[in-house]
């Protein structure tokens, strides 16, 4: 393997027949009915004369409770789970604006027009404004054109953090309203 160590997926894996390792189990079938606490041994021979598998599902019980079922089934029903709601997250960006001290007024609709599209789709905008050279002399140049630009996106958006001075430039947050 080398110097570099390989790491186990971090997906949780349930144990099944012989990996179970307690010696009394709580049992249920394939059609949910309780079978009460078994052997494991017992609960191992009445899965597999029924052609199922014993997968313990809740392993920190007192006795752990397992289930009598198709092992793949149960895998693939898990994944299909986990795909659901993965797709159910909302996925946000954050979308990057720049500006500078003389941006004239047709780049600065530009921007505003790109960043309300930004907003639009539910993404957040950071502007960033870089002070140059005789710029960092005037910084409130800075400041007034990045208040310019958020008050343009008022009726769309609210400010998450304002806009702030980090040595040579200034960072602001803006997020959709509807959020």
């Amino acid at each position: 393997m080398g110097k570099y160590k390989r790491y186990a997926s971090k997906k949780k894996e349930f144990r099944r027949n012989e990996q179970i390792h307690a010696t009394e189990v709580s049992v249920i079938d394939e059609k949910d009915n309780q079978l009460g606490i078994l052997a494991t041994a017992d609960a191992l021979r009445e899965a597999k004369s029924r052609g199922y598998d014993l997968v313990e599902v809740s392993p920190l019980a007192k006795p752990p409770v397992c289930k009598i079922v198709n092992y793949g089934q149960l895998q693939y029903e898990k994944s299909k789970k986990e795909r659901k709601q993965k797709s159910k997250q909302k996925k946000t960006e954050i979308k990057g604006i720049r500006l500078s001290t003389t941006i004239s007024e047709h780049d600065m609709g530009v921007r505003v027009d790109r960043a309300r599209k930004f907003l639009e789709k539910g993404h957040k905008v950071q502007m960033e404004l870089l002070l140059r050279g005789r710029q960092k002399a005037h910084p409130e140049i800075g400041e007034d054109v990045m208040k310019k630009f958020i008050s343009e996106l008022d009726e769309v958006s609210k400010v998450e953090s304002p806009v702030s001075r980090k040595g040579g430039k200034f960072i602001a947050l803006i997020i959709p309203k509807n959020n």
